[in-house]
């Protein structure tokens, strides 16, 4: 005998149904922290794990997901602790971005990538002019944590 009328959950709709399952979710979320979309793209494809549409993750897919469920990139997350963009430390400093360059590629200054387009940004800690004329290397930042493209 079949179950009474009204008593069925409903259907599913197809955006429920493609909905990236919420494990996943908070792995992206923990991931943000440290790594651009493209390299957590590449982290959960090595984990074996699939869109909610059963695809693979790219870039695209991860973005997707940071923008349904209004969690923050890892640029806005560095932003938010305190690190600055090129230009506001070029205005700082009052250095061109050739010598932000140099300086953060002989570890004057303590910089990473926070983005899939290559975008650095910059940690000053307190007395920074003076450090950074003083000729003794910070910690720079990994360029390539993950996979960076």
């Amino acid at each position: 005998m079949p179950p009474p009328r009204g008593r069925y959950p409903a259907p599913l709709t197809a955006q429920q149904q493609r909905a990236t399952h919420e494990n996943v979710r908070r792995q992206i979320d923990t991931l943000l922290d440290d790594y651009t979309d493209a390299q957590i793209a590449n982290t959960l494809n090595q984990r074996g794990l699939r869109t909610g549409a059963g695809e693979i993750f790219d870039s695209h897919s991860v973005q997707w997901v940071r923008f349904t469920h209004q969690l923050k990139s890892l640029k806005q997350r560095l932003l938010d602790e305190g690190w600055l963009t090129g230009k506001q430390v070029q205005a700082k400093l009052g250095a061109k971005r050739t010598t932000l360059s140099r300086w953060r590629t002989t570890g004057r200054l303590q910089a990473r990538i926070c983005s899939d387009l290559g975008e650095w940004l910059y940690w000053l800690p307190p007395g920074t002019p003076h450090h950074l004329t003083s000729g003794t290397p910070t910690q720079v930042g990994s360029s390539t944590a993950g996979g960076a493209v």
